[in-house]
C-alpha cells in the first residue's frame, strides 16, 4: 500500500515536470515557426541590419535594434538602482540585523515584489517624472529613465531576499577564522563573505535582470512607446515588451506581416535571455571552483 502511495506521487510529479517541459516546447515551436514565415518575407539581414522599427506605418522598416536598446537601456537603469540597494540591504539583513529586525524588515521589503506593476507605472509617470524634470533639464514626459528607476525599485526584494539567503549559508566558520586572523567586520563582509557567496549573488543578479528585461506594464505606461535608437534616458523610447502589449491589442489583423512581429520580436528576447541566462550558469560553475 504505502508503496503505491510513493509511486503515484512519483508519477504525479514526473506528469508535473513532464508537463512544464511540454508547454517550453511548445511554446519554442510557437515562436518558431512564426519566426521562420515572418522571415520568409523580411530578410533576416534588414531585421539585424536597419535601425529603424516602423512596421506599423506606411513606410516599413523592420530594424529590431531600437527595441533593442530600449530594453537594455531601461535594464541596465534598473539593474544599477536594484543591486546596490538590494545587495546593501542584504547584507545588513543577515550581518547586523538582530533575528527579529530580520523577521520584521525581511517581509516588509518582500511587499515591494507584490505591488501591481501598472501602479508602478502610473507611479512612474505621474509622481517620479515631474519630479526628475524639476532639476534633469529636457526631461521629457515620457522617458527611459523613470521606469528604469521604478523597475530597479521592484526587483530590489528579489536581489535583497536571494541575496541574503545566500549570505546567511556562509559557514560561520569561514567568518570566525577571518576574526581570528585580525580581520574586522567590514574587511570580513567584503573578502570572505561576500565572495563565499557569489554564486548566489550572482543568481539573484541573474533573476533580477531577467525580471527588468520582461517587465512589461511599466514600461509601457511610461516609456512613451516611440522606438528610437537612442541611449539617452531622457527621451521616449520602446522596449521589445511594450512593442508585444502594442501589436496585441487588437488594432492588427492576424496572420499579417505586422503581426508575425510580435512573435520574431519574442523570439529575440527569448534568445536574449537564454543566453544571459547561460552565460550566468557559467560564471556560478567557475566561482565554484
Amino acid at each position: 500500500m504505502r508503496g503505491g502511495k510513493e509511486r503515484a506521487v512519483e508519477m504525479a510529479l514526473l506528469a508535473c515536470g513532464a508537463l512544464s517541459i511540454l508547454t517550453t516546447l511548445g511554446i519554442l515551436s510557437v515562436l518558431a515557426v512564426e519566426t521562420w514565415e515572418f522571415f520568409q518575407e523580411v530578410s533576416p539581414l534588414e531585421y539585424f541590419g536597419d535601425t529603424q522599427w516602423t512596421p506599423l506605418f506606411l513606410d516599413k522598416h523592420f530594424g529590431v535594434w531600437p527595441l533593442i536598446t530600449g530594453t537594455l537601456l531601461t535594464s541596465a537603469i534598473a539593474i544599477s538602482v536594484a543591486l546596490p540597494f538590494g545587495l546593501l540591504a542584504a547584507i545588513y539583513l543577515s550581518e547586523f540585523a538582530s533575528p527579529r529586525a530580520r523577521q520584521i524588515l525581511k517581509p516588509a521589503l518582500e511587499i515591494l515584489a507584490g505591488v501591481p506593476t501598472i501602479v508602478y507605472g502610473f507611479f512612474a509617470l505621474i509622481v517620479l517624472t515631474p519630479f526628475l524634470q524639476t532639476f534633469i533639464p529636457g526631461l521629457a514626459g515620457f522617458n527611459a529613465l523613470s521606469p528604469g528607476i521604478i523597475m530597479g525599485i521592484m526587483i530590489i526584494p528579489m536581489i535583497s531576499s536571494l541575496s541574503e539567503d545566500a549570505i546567511y549559508a556562509v559557514p560561520n566558520s569561514l567568518r570566525e577564522a577571518a576574526y581570528g586572523l585580525g580581520a574586522g567586520k567590514l574587511q570580513t563582509i567584503f573578502r570572505v563573505v561576500l565572495p563565499s557567496a557569489r554564486s548566489g549573488i550572482l543568481a539573484a543578479t541573474t533573476l533580477a535582470i531577467s525580471r527588468a528585461i520582461g517587465e512589461t506594464m511599466i514600461v509601457t505606461v511610461a516609456a512613451g512607446m516611440q522606438p528610437q535608437l537612442t541611449f539617452d534616458p531622457r527621451v521616449p523610447i520602446e522596449t521589445m515588451t511594450a512593442y508585444i502589449v502594442q501589436v496585441s491589442m487588437g488594432d492588427v489583423p492576424t496572420g499579417s506581416l505586422e503581426y508575425k512581429t510580435i512573435f520574431v520580436v519574442g523570439a529575440t528576447l527569448f534568445a536574449m535571455t537564454f543566453v544571459m541566462n547561460m552565460i550566468s550558469q557559467l560564471m556560478a560553475r567557475r566561482s565554484r571552483m
